[in-house]
């Protein structure tokens, strides 16, 4: 698995939420990392990342200065390859304001020449889990995948603790309804009681981009590559069955010092021969 390209996700660079805005306007609701992203790009260029994956919120707020982020990019040497968003789906009332805001995320992101559309969710309810609701998320991941193709990206469902896709037999259900590219982030498969090294040769045709992370399951955290209690060399190993070639993106949620978690993760790729 020699000359994989790998990147970074700038998320962990302060903390997370959402647009604020969004609270009272769907079309508004982005994820936001609330720290400098000029920072996070440089420290991941100089770990020796060559790709950065963000948040769309993040994306569109650089955005704004279109000349400055593309010198920030063009300076640091680091390819804005992927973004990443997100939707409930579930709600039709709210579904067209939802594909509103991802099809405007991806629409910047094209004009950055991204490559990948990266989509987390599927809303759980107050009052549990609808017999449709699995049906409505993969309609909506659908329109999804329509969005990413019409700007020349590739969109890609990521499984997510907290969200419809969880288990392995959630992930299974999802994608026996939809066609779309699976993003594994093997931390969160794991955390949800899957074998991350299972699911990747279960749906290795869908596989173009994935996430890695490492994860300690007591206490909980999300940790770089190596720190935690995941078999990574499983999982490695499970990539190569599959001749993966794309992006290997590594994020954290938070650390208290980003570049050298960023760093203790590159030197694991390294250690692993990626």
């Amino acid at each position: 698995m020699q000359g994989l390209r790998r990147g970074y996700h700038t998320n962990c660079w302060g903390p997370l939420g959402g647009h604020p805005v969004g609270v009272t306007s769907i079309k508004d609701l982005t994820y936001m990392t609330f720290g400098d992203m000029r920072t996070a790009v440089e420290e991941i260029a100089a770990v020796g990342y060559t790709g950065v994956e963000m948040f769309d919120g993040n994306l569109e707020a650089l955005a704004q200065s279109p000349a400055d982020l593309r010198a920030l990019l063009a300076n640091t040497g680091v390819h804005l390859f992927a973004v990443y968003s997100g939707a409930n789906f579930i709600y039709p009332d709210v579904l067209n304001d939802e594909l509103a805001r991802i099809e405007r995320i991806t629409s910047i992101a094209a004009e950055f020449e991204a490559e990948y559309l990266v989509i987390g969710g599927g809303a759980k309810r107050p009052e549990g889990v609808q017999d449709d609701d699995y049906e409505r998320l993969a309609e909506g991941l659908g329109r999804v995948s329509d969005i990413a193709d019409q700007h020349g990206m590739v969109a890609h469902y990521h499984p997510h603790l907290t969200t419809l896709g969880e288990t392995p037999a959630e992930v299974a259900r999802i994608f026996s309804l939809t066609p779309i590219n699976f993003c594994p982030d093997m931390a969160h498969l794991a955390a949800a009681g899957g074998d991350p090294a299972q699911m990747i040769r279960e749906h290795a045709d869908r596989i173009k981009y994935v996430h890695l992370k490492d994860l300690r399951f007591e206490p909980f955290a999300f940790l770089p590559l190596g720190k935690g209690e995941l078999d990574m060399s499983a999982i490695i190993e499970a990539l190569a069955e599959i001749k993966y070639d794309g992006w290997v993106t590594v994020e954290l949620d938070s650390h208290p010092d980003p570049k050298g978690a960023a760093a203790d993760s590159f030197h694991y790729l390294d250690a692993q021969g990626i």
